[in-house]
């Protein structure tokens, strides 16, 4: 095995590891968090579930395959496989712009005043978030049914087309209707980008304000406490410009390589890094400022501290 794919194994195990554990134990914590302590649970929560789902199936379904072509194993997927990998990536991977659009809309109604034109939105969310779950779940699943028709099985490894290609699938040549997927695949991500960018302007704006009045009336002590709203506020601007980035810089590696004049077998796991490191930071982001997290952690120092005391009590 070459170093440098020895790099590129380790790098991408790690990564693996890194986004799914840290996806699942918060999908665990939310989901205990919904089914055994319900009256403590948000309406916000089931769009953070949603969001670790994604992510974990985004993270398997991009890296699983060139994990494997790093150890050298050829053939790994055949044309049925292609499909199937390349088909629920690209899903799950729209899934989590739309996801997280969603959240950041949720969140910039819940924290507008109630003397907002927007507050009349509020009691509506649940019914809305359900909804735009599963119109987003719809709309993708149907968009990339184009991958299903236009992607094979690469015959040997030096089968690259278009600058770069995956590990083991490629494009059909010269397929139909290529123009339209792009148009529509690039108008979704812009409309999900421009929601984003523009709720999340909203509530730093909202945050400002509110932290100015709050500094008038109570003085800069009180204002400096953060509230469960604002520490939520915070975590998902922070999600909201972490995908921005990664989305922008995963999209310049892509079109270098499209227009690049040499070959780049390699650029295609870059662009799978990339792409999968919003998906891998994403619960570590919510972990900085969740009270799940710290109820928990707090529940696990009384448990231990309840342990001691039994031990040495007797």
């Amino acid at each position: 095995m070459l170093p440098s794919n020895t790099v590129l194994m380790g790098f991408l195990i790690s990564q693996l590891c890194l986004g799914v554990i840290g996806n699942s134990l918060l999908f665990v914590l939310y989901v205990y968090s919904f089914l055994v302590k319900a009256r403590s649970s948000r309406p916000i929560d089931p769009i953070f579930m949603h969001l670790m789902i994604v992510n974990i199936l985004t993270i398997l379904f991009a890296m699983i395959s060139y994990i494997v072509s790093s150890f050298g194993v050829r053939h790994f997927l055949d044309d049925a496989g292609c499909k199937a990998v390349l088909y629920v990536f690209r899903v799950t991977q729209c899934l989590s712009i739309s996801t997280t659009s969603i959240l950041s809309t949720f969140q910039a109604i819940t924290i507008t005043p109630s003397y907002s034109k927007w507050a009349w939105l509020k009691p509506k969310l649940p019914l809305w978030m359900f909804i735009s779950f599963l119109v987003s779940w719809f709309i993708n699943t149907l968009i990339y049914v184009y991958i299903i028709e236009t992607v094979i099985a690469k015959i040997n490894d030096t089968d690259v087309d278009y600058g770069y290609s995956h590990a083991y699938c490629k494009r059909l040549p010269n397929t139909r209707h290529q123009g339209l997927f792009l148009s529509v695949i690039t108008v979704g991500d812009i409309f999900f980008m421009t929601i984003m960018i523009w709720t999340s302007l909203y509530m730093v704006t909202l945050l400002h304000r509110h932290r100015r009045i709050t500094q008038n009336l109570h003085g800069p002590s009180l204002s400096s406490q953060p509230s469960p709203e604002r520490r939520a506020t915070h975590s998902i601007l922070w999600l909201v410009s972490c995908f921005v980035l990664f989305y922008l810089l995963n999209n310049f590696i892509t079109l270098s390589g499209f227009y690049a004049r040499e070959k780049r077998p390699a650029l295609g796991a870059i662009v799978v890094i990339v792409s999968s490191v919003y998906p891998t930071l994403c619960p570590f982001l919510l972990m900085s400022n969740n009270r799940i997290i710290s109820r928990f952690i707090s529940s696990l120092s009384t448990l231990r501290i309840t342990c001691f005391q039994r031990t040495f009590g007797d």
